[in-house]
């Protein structure tokens, strides 16, 4: 059975579109910058309906409420199965808190750290989303156009 995930791109329109992305956070990610970004999602199980999880899941790595109305932006298949709603608003990137995870860091050391899922947020334009955002996430900023086209 694969793995499910699902998340919410949130989008603005003004100055230009514009999508809020998460840079990763834990050590694997902590000097990478090109596609080490990701629309908020995170994984839920079989049972679990995807856009109750993407809400979920959008609070959790925010720290603030999905908006009210979505757009459903479809699945892409990789390594895990991900659906992206998107919606339209505007947030404060410096204003976003993200829950933590607990990982073992240094390896084998003994020790216990915990790190945020997303350790900071920003409002990018398309050209430099798709430099930032990590590749199996890409098709969704196209569907993101061609739906508000």
């Amino acid at each position: 059975m694969p793995r499910l995930s699902s998340g919410i791109l949130l989008y603005r329109r003004d100055p230009e579109l514009q999508v809020l992305l998460g840079h990763m956070g834990g050590p694997f990610w902590a000097r990478k910058d090109e596609h080490a970004w990701s629309i908020p999602k995170g994984e839920h199980d079989q049972d679990e309906d995807a856009e109750a999880a993407a809400r979920r899941e959008f609070a959790e790595e925010t720290g603030h409420p999905a908006p009210a109305d979505l757009l459903p932006l479809g699945v892409v298949r990789g390594s895990k199965v991900l659906t992206v709603w998107a919606a339209e608003g505007d947030l404060d990137p410096d204003a976003v808190v993200s829950n933590t995870f607990e990982l073992e860091w240094p390896p084998r050391s003994g020790r216990v750290q915990e790190f945020p899922e997303i350790d900071r947020a920003a409002w990018l334009d398309l050209d430099t989303a798709r430099t930032k955002l990590v590749k199996g996430q890409l098709p969704f900023l196209d569907r993101l156009v061609t739906a508000l086209a």
